[in-house]
């Protein structure tokens, strides 16, 4: 499996305004660089550089790398790859024939912050946009905390 398999493009959609439903955690400062077939997304501060991980499905949101070279770097390390990038998972759902289309990413039909569950029966190809609309809803919504 490669990168090109774990990663969607998203150079058709408007940078700016993919991770709208996201603004009360990212404040205007973060653009996505890199979006996951998992759901997932990486983000760069436009301020300092930063690279950050936002976990759609959790909410979370975490530092990864100080710029982006240091960020290329770590798409290089497998370990990085296997942890961030639900290699397993992926795989998993190409081979039970949940392949992705054109604009499509993974997502959770029950959302894992209402109780959802990371399994095949509970993962569609769905929407980029849609995706991270939803996903940033729930979790303003339920109550996930800034950092």
């Amino acid at each position: 499996m490669t990168l090109n398999d774990l990663t969607v493009n998203f150079s058709h959609l408007e940078r700016d305004s993919l991770l709208s439903e996201w603004e009360w955690l990212l404040g205007g400062e973060y653009l996505p660089i890199l979006l996951l077939a998992s759901g997932d997304a990486f983000v760069q501060n436009v301020n300092n550089g930063q690279v950050w991980w936002l976990d759609s499905g959790g909410g979370e949101f975490s530092q990864v790398a100080e710029t982006s070279e240091g960020f290329n770097e770590l798409l290089a390390d497998k370990e990085f790859v296997i942890e961030y990038f639900a290699v397993q998972m992926v795989g998993d759902l190409i081979e039970s024939g949940k392949s992705l289309s054109h604009n499509q990413i993974y997502s959770l039909t029950k959302p894992w912050l209402l109780g959802g569950e990371y399994k095949i029966e509970n993962i569609e190809p769905t929407d980029i946009e849609v995706h991270f609309s939803l996903t940033g809803q729930v979790a303003q919504q339920v109550g996930v905390s800034e950092s």
